[in-house]
């Protein structure tokens, strides 16, 4: 392999989604000093309170400096929040299942934040459930060995395979910790005998990964069945983004926090506001203030001014950077790289408040399923795009199946998900923001509607008549409650020219101005962009301590 083509050690620094969070060294970082500082200026002003600002913001308070975190909603968390309606129902706007630690007897250690205990998360019955037109499973929790049995149990005659794409996914994690371990010192001349997994997958896409294993098209499907969690199939896929954060998933198993989400992002909140940091809701920011290039503060839409030594935008890399900083000319070259990459999937979500215990009644045991139609993911993901709902399958959260009490008593609590594109909603868009909803709303009951028949005839008979609250989502719903450009919930996507260190980096050409969250690095899902808030804030640390 020429020199060229060889990876540099900076490829590896930033491949931490999946696999625990690097320790910052919290003595090492220079302490803040709150005293003096005028009630508009701030140490740390993070534009939005998903988990990736609040992440941002806890570390800047943890560390004794003054964040103030500007989000436009009326509650935080972006999409790790919930709402509620008549009847007692509560839903949650995205979560279905994430990864915890344990502390103690009790899984309520969120990695980073090991003062945060006040949430408690509860493992899923089991992790999944998967239903293909041949093959109807249910994957185990934290038991990998017993997983691969039940694949071997399907196809034999791939047992070699089964076994070697799974030690695959091991192996990278294993490289992956041993690289972190050594601080990134080590022999580069040695690193394919030393990394030999990380060597074997780096420059490739899961499905090639895996076509390298499995010859049957079926079992690939399997194995591959959690792609929309990451919101590319296989064959478009970055092999690290599939690969770690899925084998950490098998081995130390799916919850959920007792509460839905909004218990995690209030976590955060109390935390920043109880180490002297602060939120304010409903304040929205609508421009950076620059001066020189460099950033210094904000103005939030009710003319309100903030300073700060530091910006951090949790918003999407588009309204920060198109609308938000008018030093378009010095942007230039920037944002035009945008062009390259391509933005992530939206949902359509039907949150369903059953009138009673329709899972009970029918002795369904599943916390989460999924739907599949067939096994072409390709064909699979082209439907997404298209929001072809007719013909694709679906997500299946039944959270009373979780823990007792999550719904009124005698009632079910259901969530229905399908991923989609943006294109399809573009038409309504325009008449949306006007208030003009009757065509769109007519769609989206529709698409409803095809979904809830869909569910009945395959997993809950009898839930168009058990329905007592019905919400519908939409891609424009995303785009209203979160800001987030065409809806997306994955930021942009993690093809192999935007995953690790090829990734937007939390820096910008902007001095003092950075990114955490889903569009910067290392990605979307709880797991990343609480990770991705504390990268940033070391960063910034590393700055100003080189500085002082």
């Amino acid at each position: 392999m020429n020199d060229k083509n060889f990876p540099r050690r900076d490829f590896l620094k930033t491949l931490l989604a999946g696999i625990p969070m690097f320790a910052l060294d919290w003595d090492s970082f220079p302490r803040g000093k709150k005293s003096g500082m005028e009630d508009t200026d701030f140490d740390a002003l993070v534009i939005g309170a998903g988990l990736g600002g609040l992440s941002c913001a806890a570390a800047f308070a943890r560390q004794g400096f003054k964040p103030l975190v500007l989000e436009q909603h009326y509650v935080p968390g972006g999409y790790a929040s919930a709402f509620k309606r008549p009847g007692g129902f509560l839903f949650d706007v995205s979560l279905h299942s994430t990864t915890v630690d344990e502390r103690n007897g009790v899984w309520n250690l969120i990695p980073g934040f090991p003062e945060i205990k006040d949430v408690e998360f509860v493992p899923h019955p089991y992790l999944y459930r998967a239903i293909f037109p041949d093959y109807d499973y249910r994957v185990p929790q934290r038991d990998l060995k017993k997983y691969i049995t039940m694949l071997i149990g399907y196809f034999p005659e791939e047992e070699q395979g089964i076994r070697g794409i799974f030690e695959d996914m091991e192996g990278l994690a294993r490289d992956i910790n041993k690289y972190s371990q050594a601080g990134g010192q080590i022999d580069m001349s040695r690193f394919p005998k030393d990394f030999p997994y990380l060597f074997k997958s780096y420059t490739k896409t899961w499905g090639a990964l895996v076509d390298m294993r499995i010859k049957s098209p079926k079992l690939k499907a399997l194995i591959s069945s959690l792609w929309g969690y990451f919101g590319l199939p296989p064959s478009k896929l970055a092999c690290f983004y599939y690969a770690l954060p899925t084998i950490g998933y098998l081995n130390g198993g799916g919850f959920y926090p007792r509460g839905t989400a909004q218990k995690i992002s209030d976590a955060f909140v109390k935390f920043i506001e109880d180490n002297g940091g602060q939120v304010k809701l409903k304040s929205k920011v609508e421009k950076i203030l620059v001066k020189d290039h460099a950033a210094y503060g904000v103005k939030t839409a009710d003319g309100a001014e903030y300073k700060g030594k530091a910006v951090i935008s949790n918003a999407n890399a588009f309204d920060t950077f198109l609308k938000m900083v008018d030093d378009k000319d010095h942007l230039r070259n920037y944002v035009a790289n945008f062009e390259n990459y391509s933005v992530s999937l939206s949902s359509f979500q039907i949150f369903l408040g059953l009138k009673k215990d329709l899972v009970g009644e029918l002795g369904i045991e599943d916390s989460e399923i999924f739907y599949a139609t067939g096994y072409d993911d390709d064909a699979y993901y082209k439907g997404m795009l298209e929001a072809d709902v007719e013909n694709s399958g679906y997500g299946l959260m039944l959270y009373d199946n979780v823990y007792k009490g999550y719904s009124p008593e005698g009632k079910n609590t259901v969530n229905i998900l399908a991923l989609q594109g943006y294109s399809h909603w573009e038409k309504y868009e325009a008449d949306y923001w006007k208030g003009n909803k009757k065509a769109y709303r007519a769609e989206k009951e529709r698409m409803a509607s095809v979904l809830i028949k869909k569910v009945e005839e395959t997993v809950l008979p009898g839930l168009s008549e058990s329905i007592e609250i019905k919400e519908i989502g939409t891609p424009l719903t995303n785009v209203r409650y979160t800001g987030h450009y065409r809806g997306a919930i994955y930021g942009w996507d993690q093809t192999m020219n935007n995953t690790g260190p090829n990734r937007v980096s939390h820096s910008t050409p902007i001095e003092n101005l950075y990114l955490a969250g889903a569009w910067t690095q290392p990605g979307h899902g709880y797991g990343a962009v609480i990770p991705s808030g504390l990268q940033c804030f070391g960063e910034i640390m590393e700055k100003w301590e080189a500085a002082d």
